[in-house]
């Protein structure tokens, strides 16, 4: 055996097992980016996989418009920024995330139904290449961890987290116990909670885990509130914001997390449960069809013009003019 002088290198470190270093994602979207944002300004590396070289660069032109609207609004240094981009790195090889100590599943596709085939194959191509200890969790919440866990050879390394958007903020996250999870994973995740500064629940899988399940029904109801006419879009917010504290109202929400998402939960807990509650109500629909999907495409319940709520998009009754 021939050693070198590198093997006797102060600056090399031995990794500690159970040790946080690095964070794969696969996919960065909306909430991949935000889990991006917020894992690198804790001092950790994030290494995210998406489908294109293009797409990567798209990412990080997004990435810099997001943190640019941090600092104009004084939330964020521009040093902080640097430093939080110079933790971010993406590729399109798989083998890139083999030195992950965590890989998140994040992926954002638009297509009806779960897409469970398709994480499952993700999940598959995670094992393939990552350390026997790596933990893989996903971030769905309309599908159970233990259907993805089912095709692991190390199915107890699988565990469900979602991320509460904007995940940056919000200071709980949901942890799901799987069928397989064993208790030094969710051990494991508690600390990357503690180390990104969130609050975990511990849950017991169900689709929709809590979030959802109760975002989705409040949607839901306060769209039949409006359809019956009863208030406006803007008096059915501020009711629940200054009546109970929440940070955004239920259609203001609704159009932040994106009318055509809301939708895709909404079928997928209803074919699941089959509970009318689930159903998607025909305001949600119809704007849907129209195009008009919330924050992002500039229209949903609201109008926005630079990220910012100048107006409501409908009258109630207007919805079903053609």
């Amino acid at each position: 055996m021939i050693e070198t002088i590198e093997d006797y290198a102060l600056g090399k470190q031995v990794k500690k097992k159970g040790s946080l270093q690095k964070v794969g994602l696969i996919g960065c979207g909306n909430m991949g980016q935000e889990i991006a944002h917020l894992v690198a300004a804790c001092g950790i590396e994030v290494m995210f996989i998406d489908l294109t070289l293009e797409r990567i660069a798209e990412v990080f032109i997004e990435l810099n418009q997001r943190l640019d609207d941090i600092i104009d609004k004084w939330g964020l240094t521009v040093s902080e920024k640097k430093a939080i981009l110079s933790r971010v790195h993406g590729t399109i090889d798989y083998n890139d995330i083999k030195d992950c100590d965590l890989v998140i599943e994040t992926i954002n596709t638009r297509k009806p139904g779960t897409s469970i085939d398709f994480r499952k194959e993700v999940f598959r191509k995670i094992e393939a290449v990552v350390r026997e200890d790596t933990i893989i969790a996903s971030n769905t919440s309309t599908l159970v961890i233990s259907d993805l866990a089912s095709v692991l050879k190390h199915p107890e390394r699988a565990v469900g987290i979602h991320f509460i958007t904007p995940a940056t903020t919000v200071g709980v996250m949901e942890v799901v116990r799987g069928m397989y999870t064993s208790e030094d994973a969710l051990k494991f995740v508690e600390k990357f909670a503690r180390t990104i500064d969130k609050k975990v629940v511990v849950l017991t899988e169900s689709p929709g885990n809590i979030s959802t399940r109760l975002i989705v029904t409040l949607i839901n109801e306060a769209c039949e509130v409006l359809m019956e006419g009863v208030a406006t879009a803007r008096n059915i917010d501020d009711t629940m914001k200054m009546g109970f504290g929440l940070q955004f109202g239920p259609l203001e929400m609704a159009d932040r997390i994106g009318l055509d998402k809301v939708i895709k939960w909404m079928n997928n807990l209803y074919q699941e449960f089959g509970e009318r509650k689930f159903k998607p109500n025909p305001i949600l629909k119809r704007l849907y069809r129209l195009g008009k999907h919330g924050k992002r495409s500039g229209t949903g319940f609201y109008i926005y013009e630079n990220g910012e709520i100048t107006g409501e998009s409908i009258a109630c009754p207007e919805i079903f003019k053609d």
